[in-house]
């Protein structure tokens, strides 16, 4: 019996829970799950996971090195750009291959009125006098409209800001997105939101609020995604798969 190829998930997204799902039960690969450990509850893998930081791409290329493994997938965020870029420089240490599992960016449609910025701290910027946006950027930069004390925000985030963290007026609110198009125009419309601000994360986390933007007429202010260079790229977890397959 063949021995199973060491494989590293750089996790934390739906499409990286899906492909640990596909390759759990699959003899041809030992599959280890990397959380950055951003969230404070993830939600559950079904293979081993390792929780924290690696030391940079050194320290990463180290670990690989010592670990044996054979390939890295990296699944995380589209905008966790430094994790990615890590990730491509660790995989030329160690001298394996790499693949970016990246869901494809959202695209504006008939209706959308949307305004794409280079960062969030433009997107601070553009929003107008006394707007009510509706913030859907998370926790981590929540600060860069902190200066903006005219706006009044909705702030969805998964878990609280971190002690200290410089917030803009208005309401806050933990909880994951939600699929609901329904719910999401409700909740827009309790705020009497005027904007919605948002990264192009891309797939059907999220989606739903952008729906509920164009369906009430609202302005989403968009931000474009970062750029990582290196290594192959694939949009699913199929093709994901045949990549690795293709290894064996």
């Amino acid at each position: 019996m063949s021995v199973p190829i060491p494989v590293l998930l750089l996790a934390g997204t739906g499409e990286a829970r899906a492909l640990a799902g596909r390759l759990a039960d699959d003899p041809r690969f030992a599959v280890t799950a990397s959380l950055a450990g951003i969230v404070e509850r993830p939600e559950a893998y079904p293979v081993p996971v390792r929780i924290g930081g690696f030391g940079g791409a050194e320290g990463l290329g180290a670990w690989l090195q010592g670990a044996g493994i054979a390939a890295v997938i990296d699944a995380t965020h589209p905008f966790a750009a430094r994790i990615s870029a890590n990730a491509v420089a660790a995989a030329r240490i160690a001298g394996i291959p790499l693949l970016r599992l990246e869901r494809p960016a959202w695209q504006a449609e008939e209706g959308d009125d949307w305004q794409d910025v280079a960062d969030l701290d433009e997107a601070a910027a553009i929003l107008p006098l006394r707007a009510r946006p509706f913030l859907a950027v998370g926790r981590k930069e929540i600060s860069r409209f902190a200066e903006r004390r005219d706006l009044y925000c909705l702030m969805r985030m998964i878990d609280p800001p971190e002690t200290g963290t410089r917030l803009p007026p208005g309401r806050l609110v933990l909880a994951r997105p939600s699929r609901d198009v329904e719910v999401e125009v409700v909740l827009l419309q309790e705020h009497g939101a005027t904007h919605v601000v948002t990264k192009n994360s891309g797939g059907p986390f999220g989606e739903a609020k952008l729906l509920a933007a164009r369906r009430l007429g609202l302005p989403v202010v968009v931000v474009r995604r970062p750029v990582v260079a290196g290594g192959d790229v694939v949009e699913d977890v199929a093709s994901a798969l045949a990549w690795l397959e293709a290894r064996v």
